[in-house]
């Protein structure tokens, strides 16, 4: 039986939706230093003994974001996410069937500014990743720091983000029951500083990591490419060379996290602030491509995976360009 319900005004549609994309701007931007924070706070107040116990419960659960995460199904579900998606709006598109007896590693491009698309595809489920791809469980790739703040660790593995590192990736990858998806964006937070929109240059050419992963577990490696990701915000002008480019790359070694200077419209009014524009984006997850076993690979076995890797990238890349307005001589570059 199919329900109906009355919709709602436009104006009050767009309002929530918003608020829902300021909600996502802000728990990444603001709750993880909100969390720690509350957490030494509290730890002089009355209400110490919840730091205390939280202190006890974070050293016996320390090593769940590494064996998997904890996902809780009722915040994939929320409806904030829904109010998220329609926003861009965001969609998910496969372009073959994932078999759910086998675990698979998705490279997800590009990062963007906010990686808006693997958040919301593969961490909620807004855009129904479970009916795209029935019996298969995501999993997506974070900094390992962002696992080491009170509060906010459990808020991330809700949505089934895994810490970014071997120890992690390999754990999901050798479950042998299958039905895994491990998604890793590849270009990581140093290709976030060229995310700008018309943007086509991935971080990739030298990224093979990912690859020799696949192929010391044998899980088919499968290209994904996000249409619309770098076209929710402009950015400062960093070219390569600039202060502000040395700057940049000088934090993201000492802290492990780029910081792009984005910017775009703003709550109320659309000439500045944080919010990303309203431009769709539309994440196409390609075909699996095989991968033989291997437990020690040679660097020459490496690169011919990562070489058929990047060529049906560009493939997936050139065969739907045209249905996201991508001008005909744009192509992926490789840097």
């Amino acid at each position: 039986m199919k329900v109906e319900f009355a919709p709602r005004s436009v104006p009050l549609q767009r309002r929530l939706q918003t608020a829902s994309v300021a909600q996502w701007i802000f728990s990444f931007l603001g709750l993880a230093q909100c969390c720690t924070a509350a957490f030494i706070i509290l730890f002089f107040t009355r209400f110490w003994l919840v730091s205390a116990l939280y202190a006890a419960w974070w050293f016996i659960d320390r090593e769940k974001p590494s064996k998997g995460g904890r996902r809780i199904h009722v915040l994939r579900n929320c409806i904030v996410w829904r109010y998220m998606r329609d926003y861009f709006p965001i969609t998910l598109m496969k372009t073959a069937e994932l078999d759910p007896r086998q675990n698979y590693l998705v490279g997800f491009h590009p990062h963007g500014v906010l990686a808006a698309g693997a958040f919301l595809n593969f961490c909620t489920e807004a855009s129904g990743f479970s009916t795209v791809f029935p019996g298969i469980t995501p999993h997506l790739m974070m900094l390992s720091l962002w696992f080491r703040i009170p509060f906010f660790r459990d808020y991330v593995m809700s949505g089934g983000l895994i810490p970014s590192d071997k120890e992690s990736a390999s754990y999901v990858l050798r479950k042998p029951e299958g039905g895994n998806l491990l998604a890793i964006i590849v270009g990581g937070a140093q290709e976030a500083l060229d995310a700008r929109p018309g943007s086509f240059t991935l971080l990739l050419k030298n990224r093979k990591g990912f690859v020799r992963l696949a192929i010391q577990h044998g899980t088919p490696l499968v290209p994904a490419f996000s249409f619309g990701e770098n076209d929710l915000f402009d950015q400062v002008k960093n070219p390569k060379g600039s202060w502000l480019r040395r700057i940049q790359h000088w934090l993201q070694q000492i802290m492990g996290i780029s910081l792009p200077l984005f910017h775009a419209r703003g709550i109320f009014q659309y000439s500045f602030g944080l919010i990303p524009y309203r431009r769709p984006i539309c994440t196409v997850v390609g075909k699996p491509i095989p991968v033989q076993k291997k437990h020690r690979p040679s660097e020459e076995e490496v690169d011919q995976v990562h070489q058929k890797y990047l060529n049906e990238l560009s493939k997936l890349f050139e065969k739907h360009k045209a249905k996201y307005n991508v001008p005909e001589d744009s192509h992926l570059e490789f840097i």
